[in-house]
């Protein structure tokens, strides 16, 4: 990246938003890692006040994760709670506090690179009529020997280039836009349980500002490596399709029309899943090529119940 256009950002106040839901432990590296950045500090050197703030948004947390004495350990961060639950309208709480004519978005358990915030303000003010800068995400494992869960997640979990590309949007793990840019599109769907973050680039890119993948700027988040966690996740991702595939129809023919494609969908076997992970890099040997694509069958099976639960009725799980 040129320097000229580094130099430049850094006079951009940056409001960044930080949902978080019982991740005390989580939010300490978060915040540690965002009190580390290398985002230009104004100011003496012995009374330096940084160019950016972090908004944290506490979604009713257990009072025993004690998220805003953590928060006040840090002087860049800011408490706010948010009773309503679910991620969005979280960061929707966050957005009515901002002070930033640009806004960066991640989550709690998320530990960005030192540089995210310089990297990502430069990204998005280099590019002319820009809405929405989508960082990368890496993936890092609990020991050194990752499990059939971890493998699974490395190769699936949070494949921003490829959601931009082909759903316009990107998730809020890792994500830059310009305030004007909320103003003119709206904030998030605070409805939404999850996939909230791609029905809101949607609307950045239906908009017709310009959508780029940003490599350089990134975070890490910790693979899952649990079959509750993991289950946990297709819930949510399967109420986020629900409600923002099937619910959006007007007809309930075309509901139901939509809900049966999602369920074969589901219940197909994934061949050109496993015909893939044999060819991926990512992946040695022949039990963690085999192993991977077991996992998503159980994904798949799990997320087809669950839509078949809220198309009878049965209410999301909190995003």
């Amino acid at each position: 990246m040129p320097q000229a256009a580094l130099e430049r950002s850094k006079d951009r106040f940056v409001s960044v938003i930080v949902p978080v839901f019982n991740d005390a432990a989580g939010l300490r590296l978060c915040l540690q890692a965002l009190a580390d950045q290398t985002y230009e500090q104004k100011g003496d050197r012995e009374d330096q006040k940084a160019n950016y703030e972090v908004i944290v948004v506490d979604n009713a947390s257990a009072e025993s994760e004690n998220i805003p004495a953590l928060v006040a350990e840090f002087p860049v961060a800011v408490y706010a709670h948010e009773p309503l639950p679910g991620s969005y309208a979280a960061r929707n709480c966050g957005l009515t506090l901002a002070k930033g004519e640009i806004l960066a978005f991640t989550d709690a358990d998320c530990v960005p690179a030192e540089d995210w915030i310089e990297k990502g303000v430069a990204r998005l003010t280099e590019i002319s009529h820009c809405g929405l800068v989508a960082g990368r995400i890496n993936l890092f494992f609990r020991g050194d020997q990752a499990n059939p869960i971890e493998l699974y997640e490395s190769v699936t979990a949070f494949p921003q280039q490829r959601l931009l590309d082909q759903q316009k949007g990107a998730a809020t793990a890792n994500v830059f836009t310009f305030r004007s840019v909320m103003d003119a599109v709206g904030p998030f769907n605070a409805k939404l349980r999850s996939q909230g973050d791609l029905e809101w680039g949607h609307r950045v890119f239906a908009a017709g500002y310009r959508q780029v993948y940003a490599a350089d700027v990134c975070v890490a988040h910790p693979a899952r490596y649990t079959l509750r966690q993991l289950r946990r996740r297709t819930l949510r991702l399967a109420g986020g399709t629900f409600s923002r595939v099937i619910q959006s129809e007007q007809s309930v023919l075309q509901r139901n029309w939509v809900f049966t494609k999602l369920l074969l969908a589901d219940l197909i076997p994934p061949v050109n899943f496993a015909i893939s992970a044999f060819k991926d890099s990512r992946l040695s040997g022949f039990r963690q090529k085999t192993v991977v694509p077991l996992v998503l069958v159980w994904v798949r099976y799990v997320s087809a119940v669950e839509k078949a639960r809220l198309r009878f009725g049965g209410v999301p799980h909190r995003g």
